[in-house]
């Protein structure tokens, strides 16, 4: 599944339309909230990374960008809490840490970007909670003509909603599945992927947040709960 970054002008979801770029009394920082794609708009630059809060560069998702609004940071649904010019800054939980490998980000880092999108948008990807599930393990990259093969260690819990040719989020990126064993899954990185978000700077051993597919969970838990009844 190819990655593209969205056309100029497209639509955001904003949940704050209009609020200040003050931070008000009341403000709740929210994660989780928001719907997204897999389609990568920007890769930005960390600038700051200190304890539950990070601080990023992004001139392009920040054009029509509001307070409260989410944006993906490497695929976890993070609230803009703080905006100034071409900077934002965001909060994280302690969930957020458990789950995912922002705790690991030092100033200077990429990130995949990615706003919140509306019911209207194309679904260019698939559908992407930004609700990091887990974290694999960057195995390897192979080259094969212009893709590059990349091959990531799995936890088998969420292996389990894995197939091969379904979808899968890496880091903020949907991309499609094209191998898969007991103990790992592969997917190709076409030439526009390589160039358009931060997986090339990966190396072996590189911990990369994972979101499986809602829908096999679905499915998962609407055939237990079946099954459980007819017991």
């Amino acid at each position: 599944m190819p990655v593209a970054f969205a056309q100029p002008g497209r639509p955001l979801c904003a949940s704050l339309r209009g609020a200040s770029p003050a931070v008000p009394a009341n403000f709740e920082f929210r994660q989780g909230q928001g719907m997204f794609t897999g389609i990568i708009e920007e890769v930005g630059t960390v600038v700051e990374a200190g304890e539950g809060t990070l601080r990023i560069r992004a001139p392009k998702v920040l054009v029509d960008s509001q307070l409260g609004d989410s944006i993906a940071i490497n695929g976890v649904d993070l609230t803009v809490a703080e905006m100034d010019g071409e900077f934002f800054f965001a909060n994280l939980m302690p969930e957020t840490y458990r789950r995912s490998n922002l705790g690991e980000l030092r100033v200077g880092d990429l990130v995949n970007l990615e706003r919140s999108c509306r019911p209207t948008d194309r679904l260019s990807g698939h559908i992407v909670r930004g609700v990091v599930e887990g974290t694999g393990v960057l195995h390897s990259m192979t080259n094969e003509g212009e893709a590059i093969i990349a091959r990531f260690l799995t936890p088998p819990e969420l292996l389990r909603y894995m197939v091969v040719k379904g979808p899968v989020c890496i880091d903020g990126i949907s991309l499609t599945i094209v191998a898969k064993d007991p103990e790992s899954f592969s997917v190709s990185l076409v030439q526009y992927t390589q160039e358009h978000t931060n997986l090339v700077n990966r190396k072996s051993g590189d911990r990369i947040n994972l979101e499986t597919d809602i829908i096999a969970r679905y499915i998962e838990n609407f055939v237990v709960e079946t099954q459980e009844a007819r017991r």
